[in-house]
């Protein structure tokens, strides 16, 4: 999560940084921002696991060799068995899904990440290095 603090130095006067209202408002946009972005982060790297698992399960079906056998296929919580065919077309189904969901996520990263960018221009404009808005490293 990135740090969003004001700090003064030591040597200088109380005048010398002077928040204000509107300051205070995009400082706490951005801490939104970032907790938003994070979060979507997340998510996506659960939806391209998921996408991942998916195409697994595809590569597997190819080579099951008997046409007729049962296949399993997880739905919410339990397992329902379905033909080749079917199994096939649920599994597209799914990855369709999955695909449809990590571009979203992928386009609303970086609609907010558009907005974190003009935030910190705007902060790091009034505050300079008074002001840290990067990313902690993990």
């Amino acid at each position: 999560m990135a740090a969003v603090a004001v700090s003064k130095d030591p040597l200088e006067s109380d005048s010398d940084i002077h928040i204000t209202l509107e300051d205070q408002q995009k400082i706490n946009r951005f801490a939104r921002q970032n907790a938003k972005w994070e979060e979507l982060r997340d998510d996506l790297k659960h939806k391209k696991g998921d996408l991942q698992n998916l195409e697994d399960a595809s590569d597997d079906l190819l080579l099951v060799e008997d046409e007729s056998a049962s296949i399993p296929f997880v739905v919410g919580e339990v397992f329902v068995h379905f033909n080749m065919e079917e199994a096939k077309e649920k599994l597209e189904e799914a990855k369709s899904k999955v695909k449809k969901d990590i571009e979203s996520i992928e386009a609303e990263c970086t609609n907010v990440k558009s907005i974190m960018s003009d935030l910190k221009t705007q902060l790091y404009a009034k505050f300079g290095s008074s002001i840290n808005l990067e990313a902690e490293e993990e």
